[in-house]
């Protein structure tokens, strides 16, 4: 999530350079002003409350721009959104000055596919936690380049291809002119520019890269441990709700990060919210039943670790079995889903099915959820007997 390197329509760039000097220019720039610029002007003069109100909406505007449409929408195809839509998240999404559509989102797929691996993955945690923060944004290697084909389909929306053409000039016109005009209606042109400019700007960039560094080291596998991405939620709050990161990475096309309802997730708020006026829709869920199952495979992989560890005893013996029962028990609630998903199936194929016959499978599969829950808090406590 972040500045690429490559800033042109091509994948294939004419020169070979060790350093990508629009990027150590912009962050070089906006970073020392933000140090000084900021600073004296604070001390100097008094930021309106007006300021303030516009630092709030472009922060959130921006934020949200890069969230639900460069990411969850443009990256990950979760959901559909309306043109009008669509045309904010670019104007926005400019705003947030990480580059256009076309090429964010054609790196952050590559991201997704290569995560982890230190040669192909574009900001790979394994190089460090200030390699993926920023560091590779400063640097112009081959894993960096934008590839035309991975990013194909977001050349079939008009307004994506419209905003990678004329990208630097909307992205100066929403960063600077934008500012100077509120600022201008509001009377305090300067105030506005330095706080819902500049300062916005900075912070929206480093909220953002928190998610290719520190949510890729800092918090819980929660449910799967198969690569560097975890869960965090203070992250969430900085991030407009993509700190839950372990769950992104296993399920990346579903349209929520915080997939329970009292995890903050803005993002997937703004998305559901629009839904209801016809805005956003083919909104993706992943099944409860398949996130149940992740968690509790992960769950049997601690309790695993912790008796493995545990030294040898009648106490440990007992817990062994009791685990190989879970994981019996576990398997058969699989093969059970599997069942009642190819008959849901087959009823739909051959239209047979009648609402008693739906009704029931649903309810058959909700009973199967639930159990799992259950199956999930049980291992959970053998796991903590065993440590």
């Amino acid at each position: 999530m972040s500045l690429s390197p490559a800033v042109g329509p091509s994948s294939q760039p004419a020169t070979k350079r060790s350093y990508n000097w629009p990027a150590i220019i912009l962050f070089g720039a906006s970073t020392l002003l933000a140090l000084t610029v900021f600073p004296w002007y604070a001390w100097t003069h008094e930021f309106s409350t007006a300021a303030w109100v516009w630092f709030g909406i472009f922060l959130y505007a921006s934020g949200l721009s890069i969230t639900a449409g460069y990411h969850r929408l443009y990256s990950h195809r979760a959901y559909q959104a309306h043109w009008s839509l669509r045309l904010f998240y670019a104007l926005f999404g400019a705003q947030a000055f990480q580059n256009s559509i076309l090429i964010w989102c054609s790196m952050h797929r590559v991201h997704h596919r290569e995560v982890d691996d230190v040669d192909h993955d574009p900001y790979s945690a394994r190089r460090g936690l200030w390699y993926s923060h920023m560091g590779w944004m400063l640097s112009d290697e081959p894993c960096h380049q934008h590839d035309d084909n991975i990013g194909r389909d977001l050349n079939n929306d008009p307004i994506a291809r419209w905003q990678h053409k004329h990208y630097l000039v909307i992205a100066l016109a929403m960063n600077i002119v934008l500012p100077m005009l509120v600022g201008w209606a509001s009377g305090d042109i300067w105030g506005t520019l330095v706080l819902a400019g500049l300062m916005r700007l900075v912070i929206n960039h480093h909220f953002t890269f928190f998610i290719n560094s520190l949510a890729h080291y800092w918090g819980r596998q929660p449910y799967t441990d198969e690569n560097s991405a975890r869960d965090n939620d203070f992250l969430a709050l900085l991030t407009y709700g993509e700190g839950y990161h372990n769950f992104h990475h296993l399920f990346q096309w579903d349209y929520r990060n915080g997939v329970r309802w009292y995890q903050w997730d803005p993002t997937k708020w703004w998305i559901a919210a629009f839904s209801w006026v016809g805005l956003t829709r083919g909104l993706r869920r992943t099944p409860e039943f398949q996130i149940q199952r992740a968690k509790l495979q992960r769950q049997f992989e601690r309790a695993k670790e912790r008796l493995a560890k545990a030294e040898a005893g009648g106490r440990i013996a007992h817990l062994q079995l009791l685990l190989e029962h879970e994981l019996q028990t576990f398997s058969a609630t699989l093969s059970e889903w599997a069942r009642l998903q190819q008959e849901k199936f087959e009823h739909a194929k051959q239209q047979l099915s009648d609402h008693w016959e739906t009704s029931e499978v649903r309810r058959r599969m909700q009973t199967l959820e639930e159990s799992l829950r259950h199956q999930h808090r049980r291992v959970r406590l053998l796991s903590l007997q065993a440590a």
